[in-house]
């Protein structure tokens, strides 16, 4: 495993200053960029971990606070253990703040952070690598339709919400994605029901998208956080399995 540096960054954009955590490997030479978004949660301790392993196997990677119009993060205050079930305020508090984040928001913010990679010397030229968890995983699949020229490669988990009846839905954008995309679902996610896998798995097929979609069995909503009542260990090493394939495939 490669030594690590991680700092704190702040992102210009058009409505603010994004910050943002950056890791990378320690020894002074660009590297493959990774644009890591966060889940629902937040920019914490188990996000700045999983950019470290990131870093570790040769990646630049950056972690956003999305919600940085509320706020520096953490936007809202989180238990060290955070089982949504048992507090149900969480979600309260943090449903306001994801709504709020609309997809032109976050489309122009993603054109920030993009271009932020672009310009940092500790990233390598060219497009930059995608991922996402839970709300993540939609603005993952958002980014590569938008910017298709910037975007190799794309990966989402256990997200939700990926392929509704809404005129916005993000699997709208399949036609205009050029990237390798790899979607790992959570088979007891009620926000990604079977026939939104399926509406998914269609529109990417149509739009000739090389792509995998795959489920994971007994799996929940959140299974790749550590520090939450979701995770799954099983499918969170199998999720780093498949996104460290699908990188080693775009760079």
């Amino acid at each position: 495993m490669t030594s690590v540096q991680g700092t704190a960054v702040d992102i210009p954009t058009e409505d603010g200053t994004a910050d943002a955590y950056l890791a990378h490997p320690d020894d002074g030479k660009p590297h493959p960029a990774v644009l890591l978004y966060m889940d629902a949660f937040g920019l914490r301790p188990q996000l700045r971990s999983m950019a470290d392993r990131l870093a570790g196997a040769g990646y630049t990677v950056l972690v956003p606070n999305v919600f940085y119009r509320h706020g520096r993060a953490p936007v809202s205050e989180l238990p060290e253990f955070i089982d949504p079930g048992a507090r149900p305020e969480i979600f309260e508090r943090l449903g306001p703040i994801m709504r709020s984040l609309t997809a032109d928001r976050a489309m122009r913010d993603a054109d920030a952070y993009l271009r932020w990679l672009a310009d940092s010397p500790a990233a390598a030229g060219g497009p930059v690598a995608l991922t996402g968890y839970c709300m993540g995983a939609r603005l993952a699949l958002l980014t590569a339709g938008t910017h298709p020229d910037r975007v190799a490669a794309a990966a989402g988990f256990h997200g939700g919400g990926l392929a509704t009846d809404a005129p916005d839905s993000p699997h709208l954008v399949a036609g205009r994605v050029t990237a390798e995309l790899y979607f790992g679902h959570a088979d007891q996610d009620p926000s990604m029901p079977p026939e939104q896998m399926e509406r998914l798995e269609e529109a990417l097929t149509a739009a000739g998208v090389r792509h995998r979609c795959e489920v994971y069995t007994g799996a929940y909503h959140g299974f790749t956080q550590a520090d939450t009542a979701a995770y799954h260990r099983e499918a969170d090493e199998r999720h780093w399995a498949a996104l460290l394939g699908l990188l080693e495939r775009a760079f």
